[in-house]
C-alpha cells in the first residue's frame, strides 16, 4: 500500500482494521492538501487563494442522524432522552460496511490534538475521502510537532467518507446519512454527507463525555483575554456572536468555538475558527474578513464571482449556512497557547428575535444555571425553509447535539466553577429592538460591542439597574456610547400593548421548555425564571 507524507509505521491504517487501499496520505501539509483539493476537483481558489468548496445537499449539520451506541459502558451515563441510540450490533455491521467501502480508494489522514492542554487532551486520527476534509480538520485542531507525530497512537479514530451511504435496514440509521459514536472503542464513523463540521463537532462530543468524569467542564463558547489579563468565556448558539465579539482587536483571542475548564484555567480544544461568513464585511468584522481571504483559509458554499474569483459573501443561493475555517493565527491578536487563567465574567449569548429582551443584564448565580440549562436564541424568517416568523430554539448548556450526558452533569460542573472563582455572569441579546423581527432593527453590533467592553472592564460592577419585569433581570440603567433607552425594551417598541404581548408569549416559551428540567435543580433555580408581567399596562 502505497503510503506518502508523514507516518507512523507502527501504528498505519491497519491498526483500525482498514484495508487494501489505494493508498494514504499521512499528515500531509496545507500547501500540498489544497494541490491536491484542486487537482481532484473537489474545490477551487479564491482570487486571494483561499480554498472554496461546496458540500452538496448537507449544508449543515444532521443532528438527526447522530447516533450513540448504547452498550454497557454508555447505558448509565449517556443522557437517553436526548441521543439517538444505536445498538452495538448495528455499529459493528457499519463499521464493517465501512472497512468494505474504502477498499481501493486513496485517504487521507491527520493526527491531531483536540485540547491545548496536554494534560486532558484527545489524540485524534482522522480518516478522510477528500483532500479538502483533511486539510478542513487539520485546520480546526491542533497540530502536533512533526516530532511527534512518529509516536502517535489516537484515542480516538473518525472514518469520514461522504459517499458512503448507510441503510437503516442494515446499520439502523434514520437514512443514508450517519453519525455514529462508540465511546468504548474510540471510533465515530460518518457516512453520507460532505460537510465538514460533522468531523469537529465529532472531537467535541467525545470530549464533552470523557471531561466530566474527570471533573473538567467542555463548554461551547469562545473565549478572550482583556487587557488585565481577565479571561472571559462567550456561551452562544450558531448566530449569536459567540465568533464576532470574541474577535475583539483589543483582547487576546483563547478561541472561537469549544473550550475545556479544568484546575488550571480555560483551554482551547481547536486549533482553528470556523465562522459564518453571511453579510461577512470588512467593516463589520475585520479580523474574520481579512482571515477569509488568505491562503489556507477554507469557504465552505461561498459562491464566488465567475470572472473576477471574489467571494460573494452577500449570496445565500446555497445556503444561509456559509462559512470559513482558517488557523487560530491568523487573527493577528490570537494566543499562542490557547490557554487562559479561570474567567472572571462569563457572557451568555442569545439572538433574540422577537425584540423582548434587554441588550444586557447582570445574572444571579441562580439565574445564569437557568439561562445555561436554557440555552435559548431564536430562528429569523427565511434562514430555514417552513420558517416564516421567528421561531425559539431551545438547546441546553447552548450545545445539545454534542452534549452526551445528563444536562445536570454539565449543569452542576458550571455552578460549581461559578461559585469557586467568584465569576460574574451576563445575558447579552445580540438580536432585535423596537419590535420582533421584520418590525425593529437589530441591535447595532457597535452598542454589543460597547455593552460588552463596559461589563468585562468592571464599569458595571457597581451601576445602578433597574429590575427587568419580565424576567426579573438586573439591567443598567446607563452605559458609555449607548443610548439609555435601547436598555428598556418595552420604551423601544412604539406599541406598548404589542411588546407586553411578544414577552408573554416568550415567557410561556421558557417555563414549559424548563419542565424538562425541573426536577433536577434546586429551588432558587427554579424560581430564576420568567416572571409574570408586573408593569402597569399602558
Amino acid at each position: 500500500m502505497r503510503q506518502t507524507g508523514v507516518w507512523n509505521a507502527s501504528h498505519g491504517a491497519d491498526a483500525i482494521g482498514l484495508r487494501n487501499l489505494g493508498g494514504v496520505n499521512w499528515n500531509l501539509t496545507t500547501a500540498t492538501l489544497v494541490e491536491r483539493a484542486v487537482r481532484r476537483g473537489e474545490a477551487s481558489l479564491s482570487a486571494s487563494g483561499a480554498l472554496t468548496a461546496e458540500t452538496g445537499q448537507h449544508t449543515g449539520r444532521s443532528p438527526k442522524d447522530k447516533f450513540v451506541v448504547r452498550d454497557e459502558t454508555t447505558e448509565d451515563k449517556v443522557w437517553w432522552d436526548t441521543n439517538a441510540p444505536m445498538s452495538p450490533e448495528h455499529f459493528e455491521a457499519l463499521y464493517e460496511d465501512f472497512l468494505a467501502h474504502a477498499e481501493g480508494r486513496e485517504l487521507f489522514a491527520q493526527d491531531l490534538y483536540g485540547g491545548a492542554d496536554a494534560g486532558h487532551r484527545v489524540k485524534a486520527r482522522v480518516y478522510t475521502e477528500y483532500a479538502w476534509h483533511s486539510l478542513f480538520i487539520r485546520t480546526m485542531l491542533i497540530r502536533p510537532e512533526r516530532s511527534e507525530l512518529g509516536g502517535f497512537t489516537p484515542d480516538l479514530t473518525i472514518l469520514d467518507f461522504p459517499s458512503f451511504q448507510a441503510s437503516p435496514e442494515r446499520h439502523g440509521s434514520r437514512t443514508g446519512t450517519v453519525i455514529a459514536v462508540n465511546f468504548a472503542r474510540g471510533i465515530v464513523l460518518i457516512g453520507g454527507t460532505s460537510y465538514a463540521g460533522e468531523m469537529k463537532k465529532s472531537v467535541f462530543t467525545y470530549l464533552n463525555y470523557q471531561l466530566p468524569q474527570k471533573g473538567l467542564m467542555p463548554m461551547h463558547c469562545s473565549a478572550n483575554v482583556g487587557p488585565k489579563g481577565d479571561s472571559a468565556v462567550f456561551f452562544g448558539l450558531s448566530g449569536t456572536g459567540k465568533t464576532t465579539l470574541s474577535a475583539d482587536p483589543t483582547c487576546t483571542l483563547i478561541g472561537d468555538d469549544e473550550h475545556g475548564w479544568g484546575p488550571n484555567g480555560i483551554f482551547n480544544f481547536e486549533g482553528g475558527c470556523y465562522a459564518k461568513t453571511i453579510k461577512l464585511s470588512a467593516e463589520q468584522e475585520p479580523e474574520i474578513y481579512a482571515a477569509a481571504h488568505r491562503f489556507g483559509a477554507v469557504l465552505e458554499n461561498v459562491p464566488l464571482d465567475a470572472d473576477t474569483r471574489e467571494p460573494d459573501f452577500d449570496d445565500v443561493s446555497r445556503t444561509e449556512n456559509t462559512r470559513v475555517a482558517y488557523p487560530l493565527a491568523f487573527i493577528p491578536n490570537a494566543s499562542e497557547t490557547g490557554k487562559a487563567g479561570h474567567p472572571k465574567n462569563i457572557v451568555m449569548l442569545t439572538c433574540d428575535a422577537f425584540g423582548v429582551l434587554p441588550p444586557i443584564a447582570k445574572l444571579t448565580p441562580a439565574q445564569a444555571m437557568y439561562h445555561f440549562l436554557s440555552g435559548y436564541t431564536a430562528k429569523v424568517a427565511g434562514t430555514e425553509k417552513g420558517v416564516t416568523e421567528p421561531q425559539a430554539t431551545f438547546s441546553t448548556c447552548f450545545g445539545a447535539p454534542f452534549m452526551p450526558m445528563n444536562a445536570a452533569v454539565y449543569g452542576e460542573l458550571l455552578k460549581k466553577k461559578i461559585a469557586e472563582h467568584e465569576v460574574t455572569c451576563w445575558l447579552v441579546n445580540t438580536g432585535w429592538t423596537g419590535g420582533g423581527f421584520g418590525a425593529g432593527k437589530r441591535i447595532p453590533l457597535k452598542h454589543t460591542r460597547a455593552m460588552l467592553h463596559a461589563a468585562l472592564n468592571g464599569s458595571l460592577k457597581d451601576a445602578a439597574t433597574t429590575v427587568d419585569q419580565n424576567f426579573g433581570l438586573e439591567v443598567p440603567q446607563e452605559i458609555p456610547g449607548v443610548d439609555a433607552a435601547l436598555l428598556t425594551p418595552r420604551e423601544t417598541w412604539a406599541d406598548k400593548r404589542a411588546y407586553d404581548v411578544a414577552a408573554a408569549k416568550l415567557r410561556e416559551m421558557f417555563q414549559a421548555n424548563f419542565r424538562t428540567y425541573a426536577d433536577h435543580v434546586d429551588d432558587d433555580v427554579r424560581a430564576a425564571g420568567p416572571q409574570e408581567f408586573r408593569q402597569a399596562a399602558e
